[in-house]
């Protein structure tokens, strides 16, 4: 039994389906680039049957991805998946097609309406079928943990038997215990034909709270792939945590005995990363990642700190890439030393990109006395991963007031589609205020359906990270802006919004969900 573990990530396929976590085509392909960073071995980039948006995407990413990574796309075991499937990731390096159905006497009853009969001709004929484009074949038991033992381990030795090389046996609803899963998965392994032949893999959801440990569990019975997530998200309550597999394969060692090729001191840039894109914070508890992961406030701890680290800490901020930054960068940078900065923090640009980067980062710099990775982060962000934007804001200037005779009153500078605008106006405060006068310049007015302040850093100078989420008819968009005046951030996060809105509706980007028997989306 190896003692080398796979990770195989799927933060862009199950991820993405998480409620508000919607990436855009270059959203998707920055963090793919990321990803490789990190050091996964296998991104799961999309579903490419579900959509035109997701077949460009996944193609995109098999294009952009190097010697070291595979590049898996979902199917179903139906031909025209698989045939989609393979058309978007066969310019890979490495691609595998992931193929799956449902093993449950539930899912086989209410789902698809089929007999065990049907279901293992049906992935007999699915795995050959991918077979015959790739040696690289994934097959998953969806909703394996409530399936039959015996009859997971017929469909089992059937698909290896027809050539499949992966076998994944998902926790689809989180619905095992650690013991009773891991039982349940040494029982298909051992008495699996062929089971010597494939690399055994999980898929645990967090319904329970248990897909680490789920996951865990299973590494210790002879599974050596995971299937995880940057912070966790997917389906209602998400999936495995990458970072926490991770780090618990780490510092317990002596527990599990097993190694990865995962480069830890990238697991915080990553979930940034991954937070800024979605905009969705990372938790103030969430373990290794969270900014109170390494945070001591009560005496007791604070003075067994102060005594020895390792009284009350496992791992050091260092080996998950947080790490305490000085004013190392400011406004007497060179262009060199803010290139250096950047490269350390695992970017590469090019000329234009960096120039633009070292305007933006001496204007924070006057206004900022101390940047931290997270500002720069922060800039990459709002400076680079961005589409061309036909609204864009040029200044803001808001009076607040008490709610006496005199409201809160805003003043926007703008230009919408190459022409200068500008409007001032009223609201029930600062921020209403800002967005009435944008969306009277604009002339489109969504409902705001999440406003959201996160301090990036600590410091009253600290940049200010708003994240906005606007809904108009059937279409929704996320915006994000960062400035050290939340005012001026706030207005930058709703035209970002807006412009996001515009996109979707003039790129399609909307997801085209299958016709009647194909609605679904997958849920292994």
């Amino acid at each position: 039994m190896a003692d080398r573990v796979y990770f195989f990530d799927t933060t862009l396929r199950d991820g993405e389906q998480s409620p508000g976590a919607t990436m855009n085509f270059h959203e998707k392909l920055r963090l793919a680039h990321q990803l490789e960073i990190l050091g996964v071995d296998c991104i799961e980039a999309g579903f490419p049957a579900s959509s035109q948006g997701d077949f460009a995407s996944v193609q995109a990413i098999a294009r952009q991805a190097g010697d070291n990574v595979q590049i898996a796309g979902l199917a179903r075991c139906v031909a025209k998946d698989i045939d989609a499937c393979w058309e978007a990731v066969k310019e890979a390096k490495h691609p595998r097609i992931h193929t799956f159905i449902s093993t449950s006497p539930l899912h086989m009853q209410y789902k698809l309406r089929k007999s065990p009969d049907e279901v293992v001709a049906m992935a007999v004929a699915g795995v050959t079928r991918a077979r015959s484009y790739t040696g690289n074949v994934e097959f998953s038991c969806e909703d394996f943990s409530r399936s039959d033992r015996d009859f997971v381990v017929r469909i089992v030795g059937e698909v290896i038997a027809a050539g499949a090389t992966t076998i994944n046996l998902p926790d689809t609803v989180g619905y095992s215990q650690p013991e009773e899963f891991a039982d349940f998965v040494s029982y298909v392994i051992l008495n699996t034909p062929g089971s010597e032949k494939v690399v055994w893999s999980v898929h645990c959801h967090d319904d329970l709270g248990l897909a680490v440990a789920n996951s865990l569990a299973a590494l210790k019975v002879g599974v050596r792939q995971v299937e995880v997530t940057l912070n966790g998200i997917g389906e209602r309550a998400g999936n495995a945590a990458l970072e926490e597999v991770v780090m618990a394969l780490q510092v317990r060692r002596d527990i599990y005995g097993l190694t990865h090729g995962i480069q830890s001191e990238q697991l915080y840039p990553s979930c940034r990363l991954l937070s800024m894109i979605i905009g969705q914070p990372i938790p103030l508890n969430k373990s290794i990642v969270g900014a109170n992961a390494f945070a001591h406030e009560s005496g007791i701890h604070q003075d067994g700190m102060l005594k020895h680290r390792e009284t009350y800490e496992i791992m050091t901020p260092q080996s998950v890439g947080r790490k305490e930054t000085h004013l190392v960068i400011g406004k007497h940078s060179g262009h060199n030393a803010i290139r250096q900065k950047f490269e350390s923090l695992g970017y590469h640009f090019d000329e234009s990109e960096l120039n633009a980067l070292f305007v933006a980062v001496k204007d924070l710099a006057d206004r900022k006395k101390n940047i931290h990775d997270e500002d720069l982060m922060a800039l990459v962000q709002q400076e680079i991963y961005r589409i061309p934007d036909r609204i864009k804001l040029r200044h803001v200037s808001v009076q607040c007031s008490d709610g006496g005779s005199v409201p809160p009153v805003a003043a926007v500078l703008m230009d919408i589609d190459g022409e200068e605008k500008s409007a001032a106006g009223f609201g029930c405060g600062p921020i209403d205020a800002l967005f009435n006068v944008i969306s009277d310049l604009v002339g489109r007015a969504p409902a705001l359906e999440q406003y959201a302040i996160n301090a990036i850093t600590g410091g009253t100078d600290a940049l200010g990270e708003v994240t906005v989420r606007v809904r108009e008819k059937n279409f929704s968009a996320i915006g994000r802006g960062n400035h050290p005046d939340i005012f001026v951030a706030s207005a930058r996060a709703y035209v970002d919004a807006l412009n996001n809105l515009a996109k979707r509706e003039a790129e399609g980007m909307r997801l085209h969900q299958l016709s009647s028997h194909e609605a679904e989306q997958p849920q292994e």
